[in-house]
């Protein structure tokens, strides 16, 4: 995609990612992944231990329905200006540090009670927290958007990688030290100590800078066009918020192309998420121990997508974002092959470890790719909201067509021929993709001339 990327070499490549940039992205995933830790694993410990039934934990799993549908408020993200705040931090890093201080405060109140006698005072500071921090995830998002522009396409891939390494991290890393104390110092003793995290991802969204963007310019002449046609300034901001994002990215991609855009986000991880939605079932009918499957598919599994999202960021680095998403697509539809080989085989250990390693290869490179995809597409002006509706539309396809995948295996009874049809179903959007390469390079190279003509200007 990139010519400038390709003639780089891997040691200039390697170097590339020595980009302060990439390490506030990388705090940023670790602010993102953190609040995962206060409503799910450590709760759920927490609950367990007071006695309480799986009945009651369960219910609490409810409160991450929110992080499915944070695009409905992603539009306030993009245009509320909040009072004292935006001044000092500016737009994103404000909205960053909003969430941030309600996911304190939660997370103080929740270190201060007990679940077993307050359920319901409880479950409403896991919903308050997983709201923040849906919210939260809005403005990193944008903010990470915002902070490399697509002339710098070789930067794409990288902010994706430590984004998702950040989460990672931030996710496990932390709920590691509150299972290993929990018996000496308490839960409570737990959950102050998780509020003393949150103070210290606070002070780093202090510390980090605030991207410059037009976006306020952009949707200022939005709002002119708006109020010319609707006649009332109020009317105007409330059609520029909840529609013009909409129109903006049809406007700027023509019906044909964004259609298919939609299309190929709706379609391109179908095979994955059903191949991830009846591995453990697959993985204990083939006869797998639990504790097999803890160890390889956990454990190592964690590890292998930390390593693998930073060497297929590399490789979308060295050859473009569209080769990299046909390659991971190839590559994620193989891997599923391997599965088919496991069905054929039986419960084969080393087997077993080989086709993780590639399957965290593939899924993590095509995730990379899949992250750079989204960001690329999104305009300058309506970045939180679009990249919000682009993947919530992805994790849409995903859940609801993923659905269905118990029914395909039942009614096929045959684990080999289920995996190999998920290998197919990358397919379409392959030639989806492919029919949208050339739109691709014009995009990258309008942005370049845009960059150069600005620069320009600013001699």
């Amino acid at each position: 995609m990139s010519s400038d990327s390709s003639s780089m070499s891997w040691l200039e490549t390697f170097r590339s990612y020595l980009d302060k940039r990439l390490m506030w992205v990388f705090m940023m995933g670790c602010a993102s992944g953190f609040p995962w830790v206060l409503i799910g694993s450590n709760m759920s410990g927490w609950l367990k231990d007071a006695g309480l039934t799986r009945a009651a934990i369960g219910y609490f799993g409810s409160v991450f329905a929110v992080y499915a549908i944070n695009f409905l408020w992603a539009p306030l993200v993009d245009r509320v200006k909040l009072p004292l705040l935006h001044a000092m931090l500016g737009q994103r890093r404000s909205w960053i540090f909003f969430c941030q201080s309600i996911v304190l405060v939660c997370t103080l109140l929740i270190a201060g009670v007990d679940p077993a006698n307050s359920l319901m005072f409880t479950s409403m500071l896991a919903l308050g927290i997983a709201i923040a921090s849906s919210t939260q995830d809005i403005a990193i998002d944008a903010y990470r958007i915002d902070t490399f522009p697509k002339s710098e396409a070789s930067k794409l891939p990288q902010a994706s990688a430590m984004a998702v390494i950040g989460w990672w991290t931030g996710y496990s890393l932390p709920g590691y030290l509150a299972f290993i104390n929990a018996d000496s110092i308490g839960w409570n003793g737990v959950y102050y100590g998780m509020a003393g995290i949150v103070g210290i991802l606070m002070i780093f969204t202090l510390l980090i800078r605030e991207p410059k963007t037009k976006r306020e310019a952009l949707q200022s002449a939005a709002e002119k066009r708006h109020s010319e046609v609707v006649g009332s300034r109020l009317t105007a901001w409330l059609t520029v918020t909840l529609i013009e994002p909409f129109l903006d990215f049809f406007k700027r991609n023509g019906f044909r192309v964004a259609f298919t855009l939609l299309l190929f986000v709706f379609l391109f991880k179908i095979g994955e998420a059903f191949l991830g939605r009846m591995s453990i079932a697959f993985y204990k009918d083939i006869g797998f121990s639990n504790e097999q499957i803890g160890y390889y598919s956990k454990l190592i599994g964690w590890g292998l997508t930390i390593l693998f999202t930073l060497l297929g960021s590399m490789v979308n680095v060295k050859f473009g974002i569209v080769r990299g998403l046909m390659i991971g697509g190839i590559a994620m539809a193989a891997s599923n092959l391997m599965f088919s080989w496991i069905a054929n085989v039986g419960p084969n250990e080393q087997l077993f470890l080989a086709t993780l390693v590639v399957d965290n290869f593939t899924s993590a490179f095509s995730t990379v790719a899949f992250v750079s995809f989204l960001t690329m597409v999104t305009g300058q002006a309506f970045s939180a909201t679009q990249y919000a509706l682009l993947a919530s539309l992805g994790n849409f396809g995903r859940t609801t067509l993923a659905s269905f995948s118990g029914e395909l295996v039942d009614y096929l009874n045959d684990w080999s021929l289920f995996f190999i049809i998920t290998a197919l179903m990358v397919i379409p959007s392959l030639i989806m993709l492919w029919s949208l390469r050339h739109y691709f390079t014009d995009l990258l190279n309008k942005a370049k001339q845009r960059d150069a003509e600005e620069l320009n200007q600013a001699d």
